[in-house]
């Protein structure tokens, strides 16, 4: 009997400890080498030379691409854009997060894998590390390694690489913000401001702790994009995914071995899948939210299906439906016209278009009119009612402009404080022109009345005029 009650005893739950933090293990991927390795380098020289060389160029005198804060001006080639046109910052921002949107639907994290900040600069100190310490297994081999002269002098030069690097990328970026020309001259020689050295010391050591020191980590725990993209994810994303039907049961074989012979799967479960991936996740598990799409564990596994002699794709571009053969991978471009990707699309060319034509057609000068309250109506030398108003005259551009301005409202009225062959307005500044207004005392009696001013302005050496009409109003006795 009590062998029995023993028996039926419930088994008591193991304890287990929950860290609410836990230090990972400091990757090393292995270097991948395949089409989609090439592809990131293309994107990682691309993208950077944007980045680094794009602020050297020169553009009518002035730097090609600057955004001058303190002045509240934007230069983008031949754009000129003043702090008015902040609107033009909404509406790039709603086109990248729909842009975002809509290829996050079609083809998953590419934009993690190829051109996301992180990733490229991650790529980076990789290819550092790859350069001075050697390969995976160097590495490893080199952390496990006592301190000696050996270790000081490799871990030192790669430090100095690292550091040189993460200095001119932040030098890089403060020279987006003030003139790289007039700063770097000026960095050296020690003269430079505060606030462009604490932006280029910022940004570097940021480069420094995300890139070198933190990598993954910054994908896996602090990136709100890994959190929320499978929202945006259907059965037919284009996603990297591991055929579990053609791999499983995954085995060692021998490179000879006929595999009709054995009872094993394409995979030869070498592990090079998670050697290479720079998050360190094994993709044969599934989809993960860590996977930035990278590819690198399609190199390295087409890879080794090239030395088996078996065919590519066991881990591939594909979709969910594909894997649930619900149709196959050269079906997968017929259904990129889905209700999702083109919801996302038409919003996102609708912004495009929106924001192309408002800046075709923007006012390269504009005018606010503002009521003097110090001064609401006086009789003038004529014995007219006058008013004073102030106008405000910003001239976005980067050539002078000649304004000229006159009011309606009332069968006579009369502006006086312009200049009588127009008014000269230098580029890029902001004027502020007190002008005053006055009509015939019978005209205007007790109240307010509606005005309207009328303004035409044209560059110096141009006959094309452009008008701008602004309403007001005239206090009358």
């Amino acid at each position: 009997m009590s062998n029995d009650k023993t028996d039926k005893t419930p088994k008591q739950p193991k304890e287990q400890v929950i860290h609410l933090y836990q230090s990972a293990k400091r990757i090393h991927p292995k270097r991948a080498k395949g089409r989609f390795a090439n592809l990131r380098i293309l994107a990682i020289l691309a993208t950077q030379f944007v980045f680094y060389v794009i602020p050297w160029f020169n553009w009518s005198g002035r730097q090609a691409v600057l955004f001058d804060i303190p002045e509240r001006h934007f230069y983008i080639f031949g754009l000129s854009l003043g702090a008015g046109d902040l609107i033009y910052l909404t509406m790039l921002l709603i086109i990248s997060a729909f842009g975002l949107f809509w290829w996050t639907t079609i083809a998953g994290r590419l934009w993690c894998g190829y051109s996301c900040p992180q990733t490229i600069y991650t790529e980076i100190m990789l290819w550092i590390d790859h350069f001075v310490e050697g390969d995976r297994n160097k590495r490893l081999k080199l952390d496990k390694e006592p301190w000696n002269f050996r270790k000081i002098r490799i871990k030192l030069t790669k430090y100095l690489i690292i550091f040189a690097v993460c200095a001119w990328t932040g030098i890089t970026f403060a020279g987006w913000f003030t003139p790289i020309r007039e700063f770097v001259p000026a960095l050296f020689t020690f003269q430079v401001g505060g606030g462009s050295l604490f932006a280029a010391a910022f940004y570097g050591f940021m480069t420094w702790l995300f890139a070198h020191q933190m990598r993954e980590q910054v994908c896996k725990y602090m990136c709100p994009y890994a959190r929320f993209q499978s929202a945006m994810f259907d059965k037919d994303t284009l996603i990297i995914s591991y055929d579990e039907e053609r791999g499983e049961p995954r085995g060692a074989r021998k490179k000879n071995a006929k595999k009709d012979d054995l009872p094993l799967g394409d995979c030869i479960n070498c592990t090079m899948c998670v050697q290479v991936c720079p998050v360190g996740i094994d993709i044969r598990d599934g989809l993960q939210y860590q996977c930035i799409g990278c590819a690198a564990c399609i190199d390295a596994c087409d890879e080794i299906m090239d030395k088996m002699s078996y065919p590519r794709g066991l881990i591939r571009y594909t979709t969910e439906s594909v894997l649930e053969h619900e149709y196959t991978d050269a079906d997968i471009k017929k259904r990129l016209l889905r209700p999702r990707v083109l919801g996302y699309g038409a919003v996102l060319l609708v912004a495009v278009i929106a924001m192309i034509t408002s800046i075709a057609l923007r006012q390269t000068l504009e005018v606010d009119i503002i009521k003097d309250r110090g001064v609401m109506l006086r009789e003038n030398n004529r014995g007219w009612l006058e008013n004073a108003y102030n106008l405000r005259i910003i001239n976005d551009s980067e050539r002078e402009q000649i304004l000229t301005a006159e009011v309606t409202g009332f069968d006579e009225i009369m502006l006086t404080g312009l200049p009588s062959d127009g008014l000269k307005v230098p580029p890029r500044d902001t004027m502020t022109i007190p002008v005053q207004v006055s009509t015939i005392p019978e005209y205007a009696d007790k109240g307010s009345h509606p005005i309207e001013f009328h303004f035409t302005y044209r560059e110096t050496d141009s006959d094309e005029i452009n008008t701008i009409v602004e309403k007001a109003s005239f206090i009358g006795e």
